[in-house]
């Protein structure tokens, strides 16, 4: 799916503890909510086992979506033509930490950080 689209959904989780942000995600109605959802629970899994930190106690400190491969496919159009179907893909990101860090990174990553250092 597009970044475009996976980014609506990112909106609503980015700064959240990691156990609203699921059922926030559970309730949304969109595809892209599914996939944000296992990569969230990848990221609380590996910072349970990789670094010891709690479950409960684990926000999301940054979550942002890049760009992925284009796949270009031809779709048979009139008088002999093709017309060009894009398959676009992306990356998620989402990283996880304690609260301090979730509101540090707000501060430093928030959306308005460029226009108050500007």
């Amino acid at each position: 799916m597009s970044a475009r689209k996976v980014r609506r959904v990112l909106d609503l989780v980015r700064g959240e503890p990691v156990p609203a942000a699921l059922v926030v995600l559970g309730g949304t109605p969109n595809v892209a909510a599914h996939e944000v959802a296992k990569v969230t629970r990848s990221a609380a899994a590996n910072a349970q086992n990789n670094h010891a930190m709690g479950a409960d106690e684990l926000w999301i400190c940054e979550a942002y979506v890049d760009q992925g491969p284009t796949l270009r496919r031809l779709r048979r159009a009139s008088f002999g033509r093709g017309r060009l179907i894009r398959k676009r893909s992306c990356h998620i990101t989402v990283v996880v930490g304690d609260a301090a860090e979730a509101v540090l990174g707000q501060v430093v990553t928030g959306p308005r950080a460029g226009r108050r250092a500007g």
